[in-house]
């Protein structure tokens, strides 16, 4: 059987012996004396005879045979040798995913799933919190930690994916194999059918159960929810079900600052919703509550942000006339906007610097003018074109880019963008509509973030932070014409985008920004602590996964659970479990076993320490110690 090696490179320390042998065989040097031919004669047969005396004497001597043995030991083991297995998939490790959605905080279900999580608990441990996203909360624990863990969970409010949390604990048992224990009242989830997902992963020899927590109960729910302007002032309109089986009569009280501003009662027929409107909305947070206690209570409160608007000053530097991003500017309510050729000497009183110079380059003045403005926090926005091009910019001025400019290259047939990261900035682009035929070469930097590029990865739109502030790099030139680089200015989403664009930058926006849904995954510049519900988080990435009110980057926004399936209570899991069960033996398509590497240097090791502790003993038993 040939043994392999992690590093064969380390088999020259085998060399290490070569010393060894030397050392042993070396003789004090040979001194000068007068002798007689006979004499010398025997003496050289004499000197012959003790070459090989020496030879038989060191190979005959422990000492040597034992430092020679750990050399050798020490540099095999160097080398990584192993030797190959092929062992059972394990069942010690299991991989518990619970539904943590929303309808998982009906009557104490969650409880329960805690409960049964724990009597699945092995030797090895992962846990999954199945949300509209699987959220790995633990991962290759032992029997401890996890106990410790399961006591701390708490159901969120959003719809599960339990297929994609299923799909998650595969990746993690694909080497060694192991035991998924899904836990949930399988009575609503997005994504494909968990019973498809448990069949897949049976069929890679995995062990997979369902665990159905929760009985079918009444409740009433607000499952919709909308923000809009009416003249100077807000209103919401809003929709609740009855999912009991009789009519139900509905108190509901409108509170804004915890004091009652309103309240409004009706009675829905079983089965039936009721639509409503609150109108002149205050500033700040208005809560729109359902009176009483049902079995579900997070979708018994509405949650309304209506922030206080500030104008925004944004200064926009260009060497062309009526622009389309100098008009879709001037349109953005709250925000007024100055136009110069040139970077004035004072631009800190400026919430936002948009900088769409197509021809004229930078001084060294205007540019520390920037940097001195970004790294006192100032947001900035570099439309591109070609003075940002690197023959034509200072290095200095480049080096406040999140993306490093190599060229312009023109496309005739035009190229497609993509998106790189999901946002609320960016989601309501068609960028499928968006053609672009001319644009900067260019590479995202480190510590950048790319939100949309071409379909070869030219980076379109993304932003760093510097300094305090934020700087964006807008890879669609708005030039109009023939030499336009892009069609983006001609579509009805670009003033919208200026729009969330300034809101995102200025600290503003539209009063939809405040108000999203749960599920919703939103990027920060940077790294930042945030206000959840619950408590604070530090994070580059928000989801919102609670219902209630996050403070997030200045901002106040409202979260809510408006699912009419997650908010039906009603509905019985238990059929998923018995299709389950009737699925029959699923088609194997991965052998039962694995082939393991187990390695043989710890042995290896473990022998020379054994030589060692022989070789002090025999030096000692000599008295040479």
């Amino acid at each position: 059987m040939v043994i392999p090696f992690d590093n064969l490179f380390a088999l020259a320390s085998l060399l290490s012996v070569i010393p060894l042998i030397i050392l042993y065989l070396l003789r004090p040097k040979p001194r000068v004396a007068r002798i007689p031919s006979l004499m010398f004669l025997m003496k050289v047969e004499k000197e012959k005879k003790k070459i090989y005396s020496s030879i038989t004497r060191i190979i005959k001597d422990p000492l040597f045979l034992i430092q020679l043995f750990v050399l050798i030991f020490l540099s095999v083991a160097s080398a990584g040798p192993f030797y190959t297995s092929e062992e059972p998939l394990s069942s010690e490790h299991t991989v518990i995913v619970i539904d943590s959605s929303a309808s998982m905080q009906t009557d104490g279900r969650f409880d329960d799933a805690i409960s049964k999580a724990k009597s699945y608990i092995s030797q090895e441990n992962t846990v999954i919190l199945a949300e509209n996203v699987p959220v790995t909360a633990l991962e290759n624990a032992g029997a401890s930690d996890a106990r410790n863990l399961l006591d701390k969970l708490n159901p969120k409010a959003t719809v599960a994916d339990l297929s994609s949390a299923i799909s998650s604990g595969m990746r993690i048992l694909s080497n060694q194999g192991g035991r998924i224990v899904v836990i949930s009242d399988f009575t609503h989830w997005q994504g494909q059918d968990p019973v498809s997902a448990k069949k897949l992963a049976e069929s890679y020899g995995l062990n997979v159960d369902f665990v159905r927590v929760g009985e079918p109960t009444d409740n009433v729910g607000i499952i919709h929810g909308n923000v809009e302007t009416e003249g100077n002032s807000y209103s919401y309109s809003s929709i609740v079900k009855n999912y009991n089986d009789v009519s139900k009569n509905v108190d509901i009280a409108v509170r804004n600052n915890g004091q009652i501003t309103k309240t409004l009662q009706f009675n829905i027929n079983a089965g039936s919703t009721k639509q409503f409107k609150v109108s002149n909305l205050k500033r700040g947070i208005t809560k729109i509550q359902i009176e009483g206690q049902d079995s579900l209570m997070v979708d018994n409160t509405a949650y309304v942000s209506v922030p206080s608007f500030s104008d925004n000053d944004v200064l926009l530097v260009t060497d062309k006339d009526n622009t389309p991003s100098e008009t879709a500017l001037s349109l953005i309510p709250n925000v007024q906007v100055s136009v110069s050729e040139n970077i004035p000497t004072q631009i800190n009183n400026y919430d936002v610097v948009v900088l769409s110079n197509n021809e004229r380059s930078f001084n060294d003045d205007e540019i520390s003018r920037l940097e001195t403005y970004t790294n006192n926090g100032g947001e900035m926005v570099f439309i591109a074109g070609e003075q940002l091009a690197p023959e034509n910019a200072k290095i200095s001025l480049l080096q406040l880019l999140p993306v490093k400019t190599l060229g312009i290259t023109e496309a005739s047939d035009g190229v497609t963008l993509k998106d790189v990261q999901s946002t609320q900035l960016t989601n309501d682009l068609k960028l499928d509509e968006i053609a672009v035929y001319k644009y900067l070469n260019s590479t995202p930097r480190s510590g950048s973030t790319t939100l949309i590029s071409t379909e070869n990865n030219i980076p379109m739109l993304t932003y760093w932070t510097s300094g305090e502030g934020t700087v964006v790099y807008l890879g669609l030139n708005d030039k109009l014409g023939e030499n336009a680089w892009s069609n983006f200015h001609n579509l009805p989403e670009y003033p919208v985008f200026w729009v969330k664009l300034i809101g995102w930058l200025g600290g503003a926006g539209d009063v939809v920004d405040y108000n999203i849904e749960t599920g919703t995954m939103t990027s920060l510049s940077q790294r930042q602590t945030i206000q959840t519900p619950t408590g604070n988080q530090t994070t580059e990435r928000v989801l919102y996964d609670e219902a209630g009110v996050y403070k997030v980057a200045g901002k106040t926004i409202a979260s809510n659970l408006f699912d009419d399936r997650e908010s039906d209570t009603t509905i019985d899991g238990s059929g998923v479990i018995e299709r389950a069960s009737k699925n029959g033996e699923p088609e194997i398509v991965r052998s039962e076993t694995y082939t393991a590497e187990n390695d043989l240097d710890i042995y290896l090791i473990a022998a020379a320490l054994l030589l060692i502790i022989t070789e002090i003993y025999i030096i000692k038993k000599r008295g040479e110690l």
